[in-house]
Parts: structure tokens; sequence; C-alpha cells
């Protein structure tokens, strides 16, 4: 049955007079925030190394923002789905595509891109170091991994009708062997009544193009929070690690130190024990570890 609508037309008259140009359409983007964690080489072969958590940035080689410093991505073809501009990009910055990927939020300010009306879906990748070989894009110079810290500064709450609105500012710091920029990101929650909203602004920006500032702060906020009830701090590590490793992680991941009888109790039944041990000069054997796939068959 041909259904008709307002105008007395069938779907297959309407989409044949149907023109997209009549409205404006906006460009859409697929912006990556891929982390991994790295090894800071210790003082003493008797200390174990320290880790620092990191994002990929790329040197913009042209406008806008020429020469500074953002998040990979690029425009979403007509042929692929958002998720599959992202693990393109993901393969041609990083050279991986089998890597925890998830989608983490629509970015649409009015403004955020000089070019046009963009809208940037973006997403969260979690890499093993051991996996990474960096490739600038073509619209590129230069590569790098960056140390990044993000840090509470400031925090004010507000007594509304019907609830409250409670700002927090943090600082978020990125710095590699040649360059360290910082920013300063607001997060704003909202509740009133039954409903919730968070929003994110950018309270100053010293070297990072668009609003990529809000993106990784929003993408930090989300490893921070599913780190406390998830095994998602294990695509950040090899196929064998220490506890001890691993406890590193979930440090450097929250900025803050565990106790270590706590921590292992709450990892117990997402690692498994192999009979491998570390061979590291210096230091006691360790017990080696995997990730326990059975808890989640």
């Amino acid at each position: 049955m041909n259904m008709l609508d307002r105008d007395g037309l069938t779907e297959r008259q309407f989409l044949e007079q149907y023109h997209a140009g009549d409205f404006e359409r906006p460009s859409v983007a697929a912006d990556m925030v891929i982390f991994t964690v790295t090894n800071t080489e210790a003082d003493s072969y008797r200390k174990l190394p320290e880790k620092d958590l990191r994002i990929l940035l790329i040197q913009r080689g042209g406008h806008p923002f020429l020469g500074n410093w953002a998040l990979p991505g690029g425009f979403v073809r007509p042929d692929e789905t958002t998720e599959q501009a992202a693990v393109r990009e993901l393969s041609e910055e990083s050279g991986v595509d089998d890597v925890y990927l998830e989608q983490l939020y629509t970015f649409s300010d009015v403004g955020r891109d000089p070019r046009t009306w963009v809208m940037s879906c973006s997403y969260m990748a979690l890499i093993n170091s051991d996996q990474v070989q960096l490739k600038a894009g073509d619209d590129a110079v230069h590569a790098a991994w960056f140390k990044v810290t993000y840090r509470l500064l400031r925090e004010r709450k507000e007594i509304i009708e019907d609830g409250y609105v409670k700002t927090k500012e943090y600082e978020l710091k990125l710095s590699s062997d040649e360059e360290e920029f910082t920013a300063v990101v607001g997060r704003t929650m909202t509740s009133k009544s039954a409903s919730t909203s968070t929003a994110y602004s950018i309270v100053s920006n010293d070297g990072l193009a668009f609003d990529h500032a809000k993106i990784i702060a929003c993408a930090i906020e989300r490893l921070r929070g599913k780190v406390n009830y998830t095994d998602i701090a294990l695509n950040l590590m090899p196929g064998l690690f220490t506890l001890t490793d691993l406890q590193q992680v979930y440090e450097v991941i929250l900025d803050k130190e565990l106790l270590k009888a706590a921590f292992r109790r709450k990892v117990a039944d997402l690692v498994a024990e192999t009979d491998h041990y570390t061979e590291n000069a210096g230091h006691r054997p360790s017990r080696l570890y995997r990730r326990n796939m059975e808890e989640y068959q």
C-alpha cells in the first residue's frame, strides 16, 4: 500500500523531487583520543621504571591552526560510518587497527571550526605502546606522543531552583621532549529535579587546535570513570605483565597512589596467573599475569 503524505505524494514521488541542497548540512569529522602508557627510565637498575600516560597528537601542516597540535582525525567519507572513519584514521596515524575503541561524544558547538560547520564524532582508543608505529597523515608535518596530566585546580557549587550547578576547572598539561603546553578546561554539572547534564568549556588554551582540549578532557574523564568498574585498563597492557606494572597503570590513569593489598583484591578476578616470571637483572623475579578471559565468557 502506497501511503500519501499531506501533499498527496507517495514516498517514491517525494524522493524524486527531494533536493538535499535545500538544507544546510554539516561536515562530520572523526577525531581520535589515542592513549598509551610508556615507561620512564629509572635512575637505578634496581629501581622499577615509572609510567606515563600519553596521547598521540599531530602537528598541523595546513590552515587553520597551522603549526598547532591537534588530535588525529579526519572527515568522514560518504561511503563509511563514523566508526569506520575512526578505524581508518587510527590505522593511518598509529599503524594499528585491532585495538580497544569506543565512541566518546559528538561535539557540535557553533563555530568550533573556522572553515565551516563541522561536527566532531570523537572516539577513544587504548593501545599497548609495543604496538605503535607513528605516521603523520597528509595534513600533518609531525606526530608525537605527549605525556598528559589532568588535575583539579578549583571547584565551586551554586544552589539554583530545584537543584545545583557544580563547576570544576582542571589543568590539562601536555608535554613531549620538545614542547609543553597547557589548557584549563571547565566541567560543569547541572542537576535539576530528575535530570543531570554535563558540559565542558575551554577557559584558556595554549597550543591545541580547535576545541580538542575539551575532547581530551572528556576522554580522560571517561577513562578514569570506567577504570573503576571495568577491565578497560588491561587494553593498555602487553600480553604478560606483573601486578606491579598493572597497578602503576591504574595509578597513572587515576593520578593517585593505590594501596597494594586493596588493589590486588580489586583486580583478582580480572587477571590470571601464568608460570612465567620476569628476568630483569637487579630485581627479584616477579610472577607474570595475563588478562582473565574466562571472566567475560
